[in-house]
């Protein structure tokens, strides 16, 4: 992949150069660990659900956090018991952390372990003042009157 220069949108788009810089970064995506699987899903209007799948962990060796518009899930298994022989061994209960950056006014609203799937909801809450509302527009012709009877009363007078 071809690095992208991104410099000419700092001069021009202001407020966006946190997304700029995510932007930059993501040329190390493609690296990264893809253990433990997940999904990402949109469960209402402002609404997300992230899901992992778990296999093996319970909720004491799992642990979420969030610092700074960053989501980190992350698990750690103990030592194993040494009596166990596996002739296959496909359920790779390893330790693990997997982070998530959340955009803006994305809250996360609770955790929740069920069937070997965490499931992490989130909520995004919109200021108010962010939201979008209706501006009342005024009457055009009350001010335009009253400048001209002042005129008026001016000239009147002066004469």
């Amino acid at each position: 992949m071809r690095p992208t220069d991104f410099t000419p949108f700092y001069r021009s788009a202001i407020g966006f150069d946190r997304l700029f810089q995510m932007l930059d970064q993501a040329s190390g995506f493609d690296t990264e660990n893809t253990y433990p699987p997940y999904n990402i899903e949109r469960t209402g209007d402002n609404a997300y659900r992230i899901t992992l799948a778990v296999a093996g962990f319970n909720s004491d060796e799992l642990k979420v956090e969030i610092k700074e518009q960053t989501l980190t899930v992350s698990g750690s298994k103990g030592a194993e018991a040494k009596d166990k022989t596996f002739l296959h061994r496909g359920i790779a209960a390893r330790s693990f952390e997997r982070r998530f950056q959340l955009a803006d006014h994305v809250d996360v609203t609770g955790a929740d372990i069920q069937i070997g799937l965490l499931h992490v909801d989130l909520v995004r809450n919109i200021p108010e003042r962010m939201k979008p509302r209706s501006i009342a527009i005024g009457a055009s012709g009350t001010g335009a009157k009253q400048i001209e009877a002042q005129i008026a009363g001016t000239t009147a007078a002066a004469a």
